[in-house]
């Protein structure tokens, strides 16, 4: 029904969506809309899959239960070991949302129709006697909860709906790589990265090549990580999207520490972006002039052409620092699994060359707020994701490149000021685009130079 709205506040959504591990629900039932009816309640909410009942209470509680089972009035008990308890919103000083497990998944839900929604053995029962009331015993072993802490012991409602879930279990309870998201965390990473130096004297700053389909977001990249050490969401490298490559040039891109601080210890390197059609976009056999570092800055690419030793600039006798010592695949992580074979083909022929150089990889997977709901609103969950997570596995498997090899971020896009969150997750990604560009000069043959040439 069009005029069904649901009384919960968008950020009230969005707690209850973390609690359920999903990402989309459906009204299907509103007391104060369809009447506090048993009869009504069954009559809408059977066979409708998962489901997760809502109560309000005028003391500003709401809570209520989950179950994966389908209601279907059989007059039994269904057996749910994913069902919980929960309260979304307490008193003031208890507004942080608290999650009861089922106990007895044997006893998880009482389906009845003489009875609304039913939990445990009559641990929660909601439109209690048809009425907008509930009725709860704590001392029943189906869940453990206190009465005072679920609902207030205020058992009068204001309010009760119950929501159809439309996928279940796409948030983990435990992430998959564990990262700490607090502004301190992000400041400790600022000041690695700020104070990290290459072993060698004569590499002074790493130099990372960023490539990826066009419209992946390689520029958006370099933009963002510059974004967080300014400290406000700003634009040096040309970013947008169009069916062809934005970026003409291979550009140098240094950033400073703020405004007026010292450069970081690494350079990104801008090329066209890959594209699907032969002879279009980045030509593959430019990557080796590119890794071997005989491309100089601003040089101006030439479309099913390479770099000739006499054009304007090549360097004909690249030293080490002239290299590039990682490179930085840019990959839109939204549409992995649609990515075109001919790009993938392209990838992995890069891949290719680079391991024949002893070139490192790393993978930055981008757009990854468009993979889940749950990271528009709140990108820390984006290790206990399992789209993203699914997403990783596929990149891995079409590239061919360990997961420990690729990383998720999101992109400074559409805001206007930095999030600490996002911040963590691109600072992430240049301290991996560090390391591997560390392991690179532990491959190179240091017999030909002498101690006080190499090390600092």
């Amino acid at each position: 029904m069009a005029d069904v709205t649901s009384r919960l506040t968008k950020q009230e959504k969005v707690l209850l969506l973390r609690l359920l591990g999903s990402k989309n629900i459906s009204l299907l039932y509103k007391g104060s809309l369809h009447g506090f009816n048993i009869n009504t309640f069954h009559y809408i909410c059977n066979r409708q899959g998962p489901t997760v009942a809502v109560a309000y209470n005028a003391s500003g509680y709401i809570f209520g239960g989950f179950t994966t089972q389908s209601y279907s009035s059989s007059g039994a008990y269904l057996n749910d070991d994913k069902a919980f308890l929960f309260r979304l919103k307490g008193k003031e000083n208890e507004s942080s949302p608290i999650k009861i497990p089922v106990k007895l998944a044997q006893e998880a839900v009482y389906d009845n129709s003489e009875y609304g929604p039913y939990f445990g053995a009559g641990s929660l029962i909601m439109l209690s006697e048809n009425k907008a009331a509930v009725a709860t015993n704590p001392n029943i072993a189906s869940y453990t909860f206190q009465a005072e802490e679920l609902h207030g012991n205020d058992q009068v409602l204001t309010e009760c709906e119950v929501y159809r879930i439309e996928d279940i279990g796409d948030i983990m309870e435990i992430p998959w790589r564990k990262i700490g998201w607090t502004a301190g965390v992000k400041e400790n990473l600022m000041e690695e990265i700020r104070n990290y130096k290459p072993y060698l004297n004569t590499v002074p700053q790493f130099r990372a090549l960023i490539l990826g389909p066009i419209g992946a977001g390689k520029s958006s990249f370099f933009n963002s990580i510059n974004s967080t050490f300014r400290g406000y969401v700003t634009s040096q490298a040309i970013a947008g999207s169009d069916s062809r490559s934005v970026t003409k040039q291979f550009r140098n891109y240094q950033i400073k520490n703020g405004r007026d601080g010292n450069h970081l210890p690494i350079i990104f390197c801008d090329t066209m972006g890959l594209e699907e059609k032969q002879e279009a976009g980045l030509e593959i056999e430019e990557v080796p002039n590119i890794l071997k570092g005989h491309v100089p800055d601003r040089y101006q690419f030439i479309s099913s052409s390479t770099i000739q030793p006499n054009a304007p600039g090549y360097v004909r006798n690249p030293t080490l620092k002239d290299r590039i010592h990682c490179v930085v695949f840019v990959i839109d992580g939204s549409k992995v699994e649609i990515l075109p074979e001919n790009l993938v083909a392209k990838l992995r022929e890069i891949r290719r060359k680079a391991n024949l150089l002893d070139v490192p990889q790393l993978v930055i997977l981008t757009k990854v707020d468009e993979i889940s709901s749950f990271l528009e609103e709140d990108i820390s969950y984006v290790y206990r994701s399992k789209p993203v997570e699914k997403q990783m596995q596929l990149t891995a498997e079409r590239l061919g490149i360990p997961l420990s090899q690729i990383v998720p971020v999101k992109n400074y896009s559409s805001e206007l000021d930095i999030r600490f969150d996002v911040d963590i997750l691109i600072l992430m990604a240049v301290r991996q685009i560090l390391r591997l560009a560390e392991s690179f000069l532990d491959n190179i043959p240091l017999d030909q130079y002498s101690d006080s040439e190499l090390y600092k």
